[in-house]
């Protein structure tokens, strides 16, 4: 047999394999850990009272650098798989590291923070692009059922996406933050017991072997021996998935490989945009959406859309390919890019009408007020003194944390005393007890600008709606892609390839220390600019790109 039939499992032409079901099982509880500590991270930070205190600016400074590190790790994780562990063993690795990670979060303690965001960052290099790999290598070269696969292991990553917020929720209100961490680590304990369990479902123990004979072989000048594979049946799916690899055989690995890097390089600016969920879009959920939860459940409003639009979208890829017009994967990127820039426009257009309607008395009374940099500069120009503005920024608490700036004044009843204050009422009297006089004599400026003003969450769940179909067409379609263009002895490599693709746009998330400067409007909108302009980039480069992947 040939080397890349003895790398693959096994898999059924007809239909997907059982090993499958396991991989989305592994990645559902994986990801259910990830997003549960993703969808609290940023607000943790800047919580007050059991967080830090910090402002927006370094939540999001602190968020970007971390998700930079956890997907540039992949190429790693990615190396030491294809080298020496075995794709199996190198995600059981990832999966403790993981366990270690979000049990340290529990402790309260800034250095702990640290700590479990390293053990994080080296968990997901190993298990990430191995786990994806995994999925690639159930089925034949040049399988067409690979892009439908991924679809399917994508919806696992969002049940446990959906899930993980809203458990967090839970859990945060009657337990706190520190609870809610623990309950992620919880999470990974599942997720390595089922991959462990079902082992022998997921990759051949010869794989590693095979794959490191291939290299041998590749080095030597020796061939792969490809004339011995049993003959298919003209017309039938495995035919047509040699003919594709044959197709792809054709085109020299090195142009291959470019052209993967040349995608890699536009989809940095749908992770910059995309991920703006942890940060800039739950301190939209948060502040300026009108619910009665917090931002953390925000993040379950993607994974939703994930699980409503996946079956229909595979259903869709399936009923234009029996008809010879299912697009090829860069057109689908393509489509992913637009829809992306089109999300953020709904975002721009609901931010725009919050940011332009009246303020009156009786949102003052029960609505919510932050000071931050924009406002700061607002108050300057409407004449509240530097002086002032200055002992606003530095007042400090006993905790040496921030006292005003930065902090989130709404409405509260005193436990102990059962009396309530308004929002308005603590931040005038937080700003007296710094500049004694300043809160009342300034008042009409200060409530202007720092009333934090809320709008439908139905704008924010539009969007999500939009950007998630984007996201359909785009991210699993990149897993695909690297899985069936990559030359097989470097699959891993390229695949942490996609995933520092990923870590540069996750670093690029950092515009969101924008989001206290600039309008939320403005900042929306710059986003939609930027991911309108690399699907127009994307649609003129797919002529060539096809050419370099035929059969994609």
């Amino acid at each position: 047999m040939s080397t890349n039939a003895d790398v693959i499992m096994p898999a059924a032409t007809s239909g997907h394999p059982k090993g499958l079901y396991v991989l989305f099982g592994t990645e559902m509880w994986e990801r259910f850990s990830f997003y549960s500590m993703l969808s609290l991270f940023t607000l943790y930070l800047r919580d007050t009272t059991t967080g830090f205190g910090w402002t927006a600016g370094e939540a999001t400074a602190l968020y970007s650098n971390y998700l930079a590190f956890v997907y540039l790790s992949p190429l790693v994780g990615g190396f030491i798989a294809d080298r020496f562990t075995g794709y199996r063993k190198a995600v059981m690795i990832g999966g403790f590291f993981f366990m270690a990670g979000h049990g340290l979060l529990s402790i309260p303690a800034i250095w702990a923070v640290y700590l479990a965001l390293t053990c994080l960052v080296i968990g997901n290099g190993f298990f990430k692009p191995n786990v994806s790999t995994m999925v690639g290598n159930l089925y034949p070269e040049g399988s067409h059922l690979k892009d439908r696969a991924y679809n399917i292991f994508y919806m696992g990553i969002n049940v446990g996406a959906f899930l993980a917020p809203i458990v967090m929720e839970i859990v945060r209100q009657y337990a706190g933050f520190h609870a809610a961490f623990a309950v992620a680590a919880f999470g990974m304990v599942i997720s390595v017991t089922i991959l462990w369990y079902f082992r022998s479902l997921v990759e051949d123990p010869n794989a590693l072997a095979a794959r490191q004979k291939a290299r041998a072989d590749k080095s030597a000048g020796i061939e792969s021996d490809v004339t011995d594979l049993p003959p298919a049946e003209e017309g039938s799916d495995e035919s047509n998935s040699r003919l594709k690899q044959a197709l792809m055989d054709s085109v020299p690995n090195s142009k291959r490989i470019i052209a993967l890097i040349v995608v890699f390089l536009i989809v940095i600016v749908f992770w910059m945009v995309f991920h703006q969920n942890g940060s800039t879009l739950t301190y939209w959920a948060d502040d300026n959406t009108a619910w009665n939860v917090t931002g953390t459940i925000s993040n379950s409003i993607n994974a939703f859309w994930v699980l409503a639009l996946t079956f229909p979208l595979v259903w869709f890829w399936g009923f234009l390919d029996k008809r010879g017009k299912e697009p090829s994967t860069p057109t689908k990127m393509a489509f992913g890019m637009t829809l992306t820039g089109l999300s953020f426009i709904v975002l721009y257009f609901g931010a725009s009408y919050g940011e332009s309607a009246p303020k009156t008395q009786e949102q003052f009374a029960t609505g919510a007020f932050r000071i931050n940099e924009r406002v700061i500069t607002n108050l300057g120009a409407a004449g509240v003194p530097k002086d002032v503005l200055d002992k606003i920024v530095a007042a400090k608490n006993a905790e040496g944390k921030n006292a005003i700036f930065g902090v989130k004044f709404e409405p509260k009843t005193d436990e102990a005393t059962k009396v309530a204050t308004s929002g308005e009422q603590q931040l005038v009297a937080a700003i007296n007890a710094v500049a004694p006089g300043a809160g009342d004599t300034h008042k009409a400026a200060i409530l202007q600008n720092a009333f934090l003003f809320k709008v439908s969450a139905l704008w924010l769940i539009i969007a999500y709606g939009i950007v998630t179909l984007g996201e359909l067409m785009l991210s699993p379609m990149g897993l695909s892609l690297v899985s069936k263009v990559a030359p097989i002895n470097v699959r891993g490599l390229m695949m942490g390839g996609w995933f520092v693709a990923t870590a540069i746009g996750n670093k690029l998330t950092q515009i969101g220390v924008f989001w206290d400067i600039w309008l939320q409007s403005t900042f929306f909108l710059v986003l939609a600019s930027m991911a309108l302009v690399m699907a127009v980039v994307l649609a003129l480069l797919l002529k060539p790109l096809k050419k370099a992947m035929p059969g994609v």
